[in-house]
This record gives C-alpha cells, structure tokens and sequence, in this order.
C-alpha cells in the first residue's frame, strides 16, 4: 500500500520523518494507494535555508501521491489544507514542502 522511493524511483529505506508521515497520512486517510517520494536533496541549493543531507538537513521536501475515498466531494484545495493540517506537526520540526497528487479511487481509475 505504502511506498517510498528516492528520486532515481528505486526502492528507499523510510527515513524517520517519511516513517512517521506515512503514519499519519495511513492513520488519517486509510489510503487505497500512498507514494511518498523524498525529494529533499534535489533542493539543497535553496539559499538561505540549509538543505540537503551535505548541509546536515534531511528529509525536508516529498512528492506524495495519495488515493483515499477520504477525498470524496473534498475540493482539491481542501484536500490539501487537510493533509498539511495532518502534517502540521512535521512542518513544526524541518519538514519544508509538500508536491501532492490527492485523488479520489475514481479519479485514480479514470486515469489508470
């Protein structure tokens, strides 16, 4: 149900931060489908926040897909306020971004 990959879309050891936000997303939004992708490298240049496992930040940015009938008649805009709301603790403590795809399983099969 849960997956986690690097940015090469080869399997990933979850990292503490993406272990506990699959947690909560899985928790909160019994997903039919969550993909979460770190990302965080691929933004170490930001200036002047400090990115990247060479700067001693990790796990700050992910791309997460997520299905889950949780979505039903949710606006997408809402969609996403819920799930930074579930996340809001991680935002607190480093996590800086999310890309979401947030789909109902009849969106999800409409594109499949």
């Amino acid at each position: 149900m849960a997956t986690l990959r690097n940015s090469d879309t080869t399997p990933a050891v979850l990292g503490a931060r993406a272990t506990r936000v699959q947690e909560v997303l899985t928790k909160t939004f019994t997903p039919q489908r969550l993909e979460i992708l770190d990302e965080s490298h691929r933004h170490a240049h930001h200036a002047p926040m400090v990115r990247g496992p060479e700067a001693g930040a990790s796990e700050t940015h992910f791309r997460v897909q997520l299905v889950s009938a949780a979505f039903e008649g949710v606006s997408r805009v809402n969609r996403s306020r819920m799930v930074h709301e579930a996340l809001g603790g991680e935002f607190e403590t480093g996590l800086h971004a999310l890309a979401l795809s947030l789909r109902t399983p009849e969106e999800d099969a409409a594109l499949s």
